[in-house]
């Protein structure tokens, strides 16, 4: 997929900031000098519904299921394993974007990120970040804002 494109096509502003390759956001922050705190963790999810679920957190924060199904109404949400997600989004780990995936999700953005005017999160490659504004994110994706971590 490309994303670069796929972001065009969706009129939304965006950065790319090129850095070493990395899966993990600590890694990542390390990298670039970003605080940990501004790199999101996007993980790929499904619901008890069968859909599937995108959940942005901070990359300093863990994730609490509970919260997110309860913020979506549904009654759980598990976490894809690592080696699958990318059927659903497109993109390797560690360079899933927050929008922009290959299969429609259901996307929450937790709370903290949505109240920053840009946060970074996977670049479609392991090897560059996304810069990208949290109001265009959720209002293209009709993103949940919620509390979603621990």
């Amino acid at each position: 997929m490309n994303l670069e494109n796929k972001l065009m096509e969706l009129g939304v502003w965006h950065r790319f900031v090129d850095k070493m390759d990395t899966v993990h956001t600590a890694d990542a922050s390390e990298a670039t000098g970003i605080p940990l705190h501004s790199i999101t963790k996007n993980l790929v999810s499904t619901a008890n519904t069968g859909e599937y679920v995108l959940l942005v957190v901070p990359g300093d924060a863990r994730v609490d299921l509970k919260k997110a199904s309860k913020a979506l109404g549904v009654k759980n949400i598990q976490l894809m394993p690592f080696s699958q997600a990318h059927t659903v989004s497109g993109y390797p780990p560690g360079g899933t974007p927050s929008i922009g995936l290959k299969e429609k999700v259901r996307t929450v953005i937790d709370t903290e990120l949505a109240e920053m005017e840009t946060f970074y999160c996977g670049g479609g490659s392991t090897d560059r970040l996304l810069e990208l504004r949290s109001d265009e994110v959720i209002k293209v994706t009709g993103a949940v804002v919620a509390s979603i971590t621990r």
